[in-house]
């Protein structure tokens, strides 16, 4: 389960919710350290809630028009920004690209002379299409290389987990650089290439 941002607004409360909440103080002051039946003491509200007149409902009323205003101007404030994608260690080796990722790097130049319209995910499927098209011998070069690539990745992760990350104090605080921006658009077409090979496979 994703954690939620503490950072974010507190939900506004209704008219009905801060009768509730008024009517549990209410029988905590009258019976202190006695647990509450939630079903029940729920039943019991919402029964007087339906009885009560509208005069009696107006301070409620006005109580959450005023957590209303509260929760609009702080979501007003709020900014979420990007969340959810792990910040990358510049100085960890990059995980490396499988046969069929290598094979679109091969063939994805030609695939958008060819059809310039094309948007990635269109891209992505023919490429996928033509990968699962091709014979074990035909797939068989891309598939030594990224063993090759997988190897070296193994032995330069273990000799980067040895070192510990050195310099990411001294390089932590600079700004991303394009180099980065641009390995992420990669990544980005990579993810919907895997993606599109895996629903092919299916």
């Amino acid at each position: 389960m994703a954690k939620s941002d503490p950072g974010k607004p507190k939900g506004k409360m209704s008219a009905y919710a801060y009768f509730v909440k008024t009517c549990r103080e209410e029988h905590n002051k009258k019976n202190p350290g006695v647990s509450v039946n939630f079903a029940e003491f729920s039943k019991k509200c919402s029964e007087r809630w339906k009885v009560m007149s509208p005069k009696e409902k107006t301070k409620f009323e006005d109580l959450a028009k005023q957590d209303k205003a509260r929760y609009d101007q702080e979501m007003m404030n709020y900014n979420p920004g990007k969340r959810g994608r792990k910040k990358k260690d510049p100085n960890a080796p990059r995980r490396p690209p499988s046969g069929f990722l290598l094979f679109c790097a091969e063939r994805r130049p030609s695939i958008k002379a060819q059809h310039p319209s094309m948007g990635i995910g269109d891209v992505a499927k023919k490429l996928g299409e033509m990968w699962n098209n091709m014979s074990d011998s035909e797939k068989q070069p891309f598939l030594s290389q990224a063993n090759k690539l997988k190897d070296k990745y193994q032995k330069d992760m273990n000799n980067y987990k040895a070192k510990g990350k050195a310099g990411s104090g001294s390089s932590a605080g600079k700004s991303k650089s394009k180099d980065d921006d641009d390995d992420d658009e990669e990544d980005e077409e990579e993810d919907e290439e895997e993606e599109d090979e895996d629903d092919d496979d299916d």
